[in-house]
């Protein structure tokens, strides 16, 4: 398909995002529709979509068929293709990504010493101001209401 087309268009007969998920994760869409009718180009959508779930993209993130096959929701498609470059990366995929790497958790481990060191600390979250108050605050004057 040439290169000039609308991104929907190019993307619509599940073919492109078909052969990307096999790049990613080799033999995910076992078989590709090149020809056919509306329904075996929807499928293959279908299977882009199991297989993206499949690879770990989460279910909310993944776009609807009607989203990208009849262009109802073309951004909702740009970001199922980032999620999945974000879940790429964070496999370690050593070809080409799209967008950020995604967080990874930052576990921490304290001493039963450096817990306990926080015991006697009132935080300002808890009430505490720290001998602030509104004493002294005019905020103009009353309000004088006249018949």
């Amino acid at each position: 398909m040439p290169r000039d087309q609308p991104f929907a268009k190019v993307l619509k007969d599940g073919v492109l995002i078909c052969k990307l998920i096999n790049v990613i994760q080799p033999g995910s869409v076992k078989s590709i529709k090149t020809k056919g009718g509306n329904f075996q180009l929807m499928e293959n959508i279908a299977a882009f979509q199991k297989a993206c779930k499949k690879y770990g993209v989460p279910q909310e993130e993944i776009f609807q068929t009607a989203d990208l096959f009849e262009a109802r929701n073309i951004d909702q498609v740009a970001l199922s293709l980032f999620c999945l470059g974000r879940v790429a990366k964070n496999k370690n995929f050593d070809g080409p990504t799209l967008g950020p790497k995604m967080s990874e958790a930052q576990k921490r481990e304290f001493t039963e010493e450096q817990l306990r060191a926080g015991d006697g600390q009132i935080s300002l979250q808890a009430g505490s101001n720290k001998g602030a108050s509104q004493a002294g605050i005019s905020m103009g004057k009353q309000r004088m209401i006249v018949d």
